[in-house]
């Protein structure tokens, strides 16, 4: 019997196609997308008296660490009608002794002046972040990722999209985002391509935020912009997540109801802005108690859905997986308390050559604490990015294109296919294509 897991020595799998691609380095040699994950990820040893994940996951509140990353923030105004209203990017920037204190720590705006100068035609690497749900540009695990990439001389640049309303940025329409809320991103990664030609961008995204990453690389296959990501902690199949949070009193009462809680007081922040949106019974939201029945009473008659369910099954991201068209890592602890093990893509990672999912046995959700209190997972997140970025032939990447066996974005129209960005809900064209 192994008892490993005692010291806290986690089983560290991959799950990947039959033939990854194989990328070409700056050298001229070859590796695949297995050898380079595999390449870049540690043994995983975490703290020992965090031996499930729960534990791991309740450490999270744990204000014991500071990362100090300071930013200043942009405020962009949707392009497309459809999606009006506003939205907050936070940038990195180099440390300042201003404060601003209507935002989070170490973070101001830019002048007028400033948000219309930022443009450079440097070739630094840059990675665009999402965060999770009612997070923000603040989070603890998303500064572990950030510090060894640009706190360093000739490091990256970065940014971190904000979901509206998160990280006390102001909603000016009557809506919140949801988890297939990719139209703001698409929006500032085609201004990052715009104000920074020269510069290679990489995604990054944390628990929803992964989500809403790996569907808008679905959304954009072979076209899309980004050179690589990484996904840690993604719900994957949103409907299945949620069943199994309610099967337990942990589930139910612990982490639904904390989520639940987090996403009313965030509507109660904008509730001037919210009550405006005639869909939605605030009376109701205010009742409710658990993460299923906030999204029933908000997302569900905001975006049109007929139930809960119908939403989640609409905004998973495991089929967008299938159509991926650039190098992605996904790393997952598989005692994962809110994003669960029985919704992790595992056969969907078989058929895309693109894609590797790296999974633990032990690490809780967007935890991995070792011993010291640093976090397992930057580790292989700033690996693998960095790697990417300064070892493979970056233009090479997108002539190396090809279909998967099963669920391509690439078909013959004349025979049955299966399509995995084929929704139920229909999104209006962008306003640029009307």
């Amino acid at each position: 019997m192994d008892f490993s897991w005692m010291l806290g020595h986690a089983k560290t799998s991959f799950h990947h196609a039959k033939d990854p691609i194989a990328l070409t380095f700056k050298s001229g040699h070859m590796k695949n997308l297995l050898e380079i994950c595999e390449s870049v990820t540690p043994p995983c040893r975490l703290n020992p008296l965090l031996f499930n994940g729960h534990l791991q996951t309740f450490m999270t509140v744990v204000k014991n660490q500071d990362i100090p990353i300071y930013y200043k923030r942009k405020v962009f105004q949707a392009e497309d009608p459809a999606y009006a209203g506003s939205f907050a990017v936070d940038l990195v920037v180099q440390k300042y002794d201003e404060t601003d204190h209507t935002l989070p720590p170490r973070t101001t705006h830019y002048s007028d002046e400033e948000a219309e100068n930022l443009e450079s035609l440097d070739s630094k690497p840059m990675l665009v972040t999402l965060h999770g749900l009612s997070g923000g540009s603040h989070e603890i695990y998303l500064r572990h990722v950030l510090e060894p990439l640009v706190c360093v001389e000739n490091g990256w640049e970065a940014c971190v999209v904000n979901s509206r309303g998160c990280a006390k940025s102001k909603i000016t329409s009557g809506v919140l985002y949801n988890a297939r809320a990719t139209w703001d991103l698409r929006q500032v990664v085609a201004w990052l391509r715009v104000k920074f030609p020269n510069r290679p961008l990489f995604g990054l995204g944390f628990s929803l935020g992964a989500n809403i990453m790996t569907n808008y690389l679905g959304e954009e296959g072979a076209d899309c912009l980004f050179k690589a990501a990484v996904v840690c902690s993604n719900p994957w199949n949103l409907e299945s997540g949620s069943l199994a949070l309610q099967r337990s009193w942990l589930g139910s009462e612990v982490y639904s109801r904390t989520m639940c809680t987090n996403l009313k007081n965030l509507a109660e922040i904008h509730a001037a802005q919210l009550s405006k949106n005639p869909k939605v019974d605030w009376e109701r939201v205010k009742k409710t108690r658990y993460l299923h029945e906030f999204d029933r009473e908000v997302q569900g008659p905001t975006w049109g859905y007929p139930t809960e369910g119908a939403y989640y099954r609409d905004a998973s991201s495991s089929d967008s997986l299938l159509a991926i068209r650039v190098p992605f890592l996904a790393i997952h602890a598989e005692d994962d308390p809110i994003a669960v093990k029985e919704g992790i893509p595992y056969q969907e990672f078989k058929q895309n050559p693109y894609a590797v999912l790296c999974t633990t046995s032990m690490g809780g959700h967007l935890s991995w604490f070792q011993s010291g209190g640093e976090r397992w997972f930057s580790k292989p997140v700033t690996g693998f990015l960095m790697k990417i970025a300064a070892e493979v032939d970056l233009d090479a990447i997108s002539k190396s294109i090809r279909p998967t066996v099963n669920g391509s974005a690439e078909h013959d129209a004349k025979i049955p296919h299966f399509d995995p960005m084929r929704r139920k809900l229909h999104l209006p064209a962008p306003a640029s294509a009307l």
